[in-house]
């Protein structure tokens, strides 16, 4: 097979680039990043108003709730009955200072309820 000479030239060309390294030299106080702390709240349905309150609370401004299911030492949460055994996952971008503040209060509803929290740093866009 003969190729015409017009894609021989565009062959060569992709045959022989190499990955290049792309560097932004975009000082830190300028970049469109900022840090930030990802909480996530996962907890019995019952428990979304009291945590919606602590975020209000805490001034938090935004936040994400989904129905989730799964299992864990507390036993199957299958939310196959609306309102019962139903398991909510609720995720927000604060400060390490207002994780804190949230982390601590939630204390109070382990024990009594089943309820999972945990936290990660993380890069977001700036807004």
């Amino acid at each position: 097979m003969t190729i015409p000479f017009w894609q021989q030239s565009s062959l060569n060309y992709l045959n022989n680039l190499k990955p290049t390294k792309v560097e932004f030299p975009m000082p830190p106080e300028v970049a469109p990043v900022q840090t930030a702390v990802l909480l996530t709240i996962i907890a019995e349905t019952v428990l979304r108003d009291p945590i919606v309150k602590l975020f209000k609370h805490n001034n938090v401004s935004g936040y994400t709730i989904n129905q989730v299911q799964g299992e864990g030492s507390h036993g199957k949460r299958m939310g196959d009955m609306a309102g019962y055994n139903t398991n909510i996952e609720i995720k927000t971008l604060v400060s390490r200072e207002v994780s804190d503040s949230i982390l601590w209060s939630v204390k109070d509803y382990q024990g009594k309820h089943a309820i999972i929290v945990f936290r990660q740093d993380v890069e977001t866009l700036a807004d």
